[in-house]
Formats: structure tokens, C-alpha cells, sequence
């Protein structure tokens, strides 16, 4: 495993940093910098989307045959260690890291030819129909009928969680087709018009105060069988491909800017003592661990190899990464972590902040990163997988 750029690489991130300097106004990258969670608001992602389109460079993972610019591996991790440090507005992955990798492999010609160039320009925007109330991480549980009449399947149930359903126009969605057999059966993956008659979506408030989630009804929705993605009731098939995207790797760069976060929010907050120093510097320890484990699987794929359960491995260190810094940006903040300013984190907004300006996501970023060991298959989902793959037991 080589450490070191090539000058090809080198030249390629030079690249991408003038880009960045010469398009990223700094409106975007403000709000880029107050995100507080792995969703921007399409407000502000969407004119970076079609920034990074007209450039071709809006699905860094996309081959040239669909749009994309059809980088390596190296080029990929390049790219995104370069957005995040110049605070870059991220991208929605709903439909450009997840559901158009899955049309590319599943689709149709015909549904090929439609989303998939909707999808880069953003005219498509996109939400997950996974979860449901009271299934938790076991998605194959699920219970959102979908019965077949004639062309269409009719659909009744709810899912929750939704994140940005409330933007949305379109949902790639799980149901159920089939009753008999194990619970993995019998399920059928769908891509559906949020704006179809008899679906309603109700907004969930986090504890961060925030409207990201929802919970989404459907009552009696007629849904094309055009829409669907693979065979019927081979959905888990389709949903287990769309995982291995959701879950990769690439945690290290976004961590990098946290940690240079909270230093600078416990300096500003003068609460430079000992024990904050040596938490940040395990942190920091951690970081450097979870950099070389994602270079290595980097350099497999890179190899053409597949990475196997090292997915699940990243996933666990990246968001347990993730939680830990946000803890420590919270106790350099003290009482000022606890002072709920929203109106001051809207990008442009004129307020002072009360405490340090560098802590005012914090708080919210803490409560919402709680999910990131949830969403995804649980922690202790992906602990499970390594103990059977890896350990054998």
C-alpha cells in the first residue's frame, strides 16, 4: 500500500482544489460548514449539484457510460477529502450513492434511460422507503402491502424515518408482494411519484429541533409495476446491493474536519486542560487508525478485490469515531453547549451567537449523529457480521 500521491495524483488534486477555490462561493460554503448532519438541505446542495454537473463531476462513483466522470478509486478518495476540507455543501446519496448504483445494476433499459439522468441533474429528488414503526434494524419485517392489481400494485401502510420526504418528489421503497416463507421473501423494491394520490407525509422534530425525518402514509396507492426494480419478491437481493453502498468506507476526511472542530471550539471556549488534550488526542489516534484501515481497503479495491466484511468494520470505527468527537467538542462548550440558537446557524443570518460561533452546531450535531450507529444496519448488526464472517463463530 503506497501512502504517497503519484504526480498524476497530485495533479488531479490540484485540480479539484482550483475547482473548488474558483466555484465554491461563499454562501455554499457556509452552508456547507453549518451542516448538521449528513443531509443538506436541497436548497443549498442542489445549486452545488449542478455546479458539480456542469462540470461532470456530480457522481464521482458513476462509470462514463451513465453520466459520470468515471474516476478510480484513488481519484474518488481524492475528490471527497478535498470537498471536505474546503467545507463543501455534501450531496443527497439517496439517489446518487444509492438507488442510481442499484438502477445501474438492476434497471431496466427504459428506467436506465429516465432516472438516471435525472438523478445527476437533481430534477429527481429522492428519499428512502426502508423503515417502518416498530420493525427497528430488522428491516425484513416489514409490512407495507403492496397487492397486485393488473398493472399496478396497490399500497397500504406507512414507513418512518424518512429523511427529506419532505423534499422529495420521488422513493425507492421496500414492500410486501409475498406472505409465505422467511421474512426475506416475499419482498418486492420499488421506485414510486411521492406526488401519487394517497401518500401524506408527517414531519418528525428531532431532539436537535430540526425537521430532517418523517414518517410517510400510504392509503390505497396505485404504484406502476414499471417501477419496480428486479423480480418480484427478490427485493432483499436488490435492498443487500443497495447496502454495500450505504455502508462504505470514506469516514476519514469528514472526521479530520471534526477534529479540527472541536480543537478550535475548545480553544475559543479556554477549556484547554489536560484531560481534554488527552481525549482529543486518542481521538486524533483513532482518526489516523480508521485513515489507514479505509487506504487498505482503498488499495484492495483499487486491486480489484472486494473488501468483504471490512465494510462493516468501517462503519462501526467511522460512526463510533464520529460520536466520539462530538463529545468532545459538547464538554469544551460547557453550558454554552445547552443554548439552543437556530435562528444563528441559518447560513447568512446577521445574530451573535451567544458563546463561541465555532460551537454553534455542535449540540445538534451531537443529538443527530446518535443515529449514525442505527441507520445503515446497527452497530451491533455489523458486529454481528464480522463475528460470523471473520471470527467464525
Amino acid at each position: 500500500m503506497d501512502l504517497e500521491l503519484n504526480a498524476e495524483e497530485r495533479a488531479f488534486r490540484d485540480e479539484v482544489r482550483a475547482f473548488l477555490a474558483s466555484n465554491l462561493t461563499p454562501d455554499l460554503r457556509a452552508a456547507g460548514q453549518l451542516v448538521t448532519s449528513v443531509f443538506c438541505e436541497p436548497r443549498f446542495s442542489l445549486p452545488w449539484q449542478r455546479i458539480l454537473h456542469a462540470r461532470g463531476w456530480a457522481a464521482p462513483g458513476w462509470p462514463r457510460e451513465y453520466g459520470g466522470p468515471g474516476w478510480n478509486e484513488v481519484q474518488r478518495s481524492i475528490f471527497a477529502a478535498e470537498c471536505a476540507r474546503a467545507g463543501a455543501p455534501s450531496l443527497s446519496p439517496m439517489g446518487l450513492k444509492m438507488v442510481g448504483p442499484v438502477i445501474m445494476g438492476y434497471g431496466t433499459p427504459e428506467q436506465k434511460a429516465h432516472y438516471l439522468p435525472r438523478i445527476l441533474s437533481g430534477e429527481d429528488y429522492w428519499c428512502q422507503g426502508y423503515s417502518e414503526p416498530g420493525s427497528g434494524s430488522d428491516l425484513a419485517s416489514l409490512q407495507l402491502r403492496a397487492i397486485s392489481d393488473g398493472d399496478h400494485y396497490v399500497l397500504d401502510g406507512s414507513k418512518i424515518w424518512t429523511t427529506h420526504a419532505q423534499f422529495a418528489n420521488q422513493m425507492f421503497c421496500l414492500v410486501r408482494t409475498g406472505t409465505e416463507g422467511k421474512a426475506q421473501q416475499g419482498i418486492t423494491f420499488l421506485l414510486l411519484d411521492m406526488a401519487t394520490p394517497g401518500i401524506s407525509v408527517k414531519p418528525i422534530i428531532t431532539l436537535a429541533g430540526e425537521h430532517e425525518v418523517n414518517q410517510v402514509f400510504f392509503d390505497g396507492v396505485r404504484v406502476p409495476k414499471s417501477g419496480r426494480v428486479g423480480e418480484e419478491n427478490q427485493g432483499w437481493t436488490v435492498a443487500k446491493y443497495l447496502l454495500e453502498f450505504e455502508r462504505g468506507g470514506g469516514s476519514a476526511p469528514g472526521l479530520k474536519v471534526g477534529l479540527e472542530r472541536a480543537e478550535s471550539i475548545a480553544l475559543a471556549a479556554q477549556a484547554d486542560d489536560p484531560h481534554q488534550r488527552r481525549r482529543l488526542t486518542e481521538a486524533q489516534i483513532a482518526v489516523e487508525a480508521i485513515d489507514m484501515s479505509e487506504r487498505r481497503v482503498l488499495s484492495l479495491l483499487a486491486g480489484g478485490k472486494n473488501p468483504g466484511p471490512a465494510s462493516s468494520m468501517m462503519k462501526i470505527n467511522g460512526t463510533e469515531a464520529m460520536q466520539r468527537v462530538d463529545e468532545i467538542s459538547i464538554a469544551a462548550l460547557g453550558l454554552y453547549a445547552g443554548v439552543d440558537q437556530p435562528a444563528a446557524r441559518e447560513p447568512g443570518s446577521n445574530l451573535e451567537p451567544v458563546g463561541p460561533a465555532e460551537g454553534l452546531t455542535a449540540m445538534p450535531r451531537y443529538l443527530n449523529n446518535r443515529a449514525a450507529s442505527i441507520y445503515g444496519g446497527s452497530n451491533e448488526i455489523q458486529r454481528d457480521i464480522i463475528a460470523r464472517l471473520v471470527l467464525g463463530l
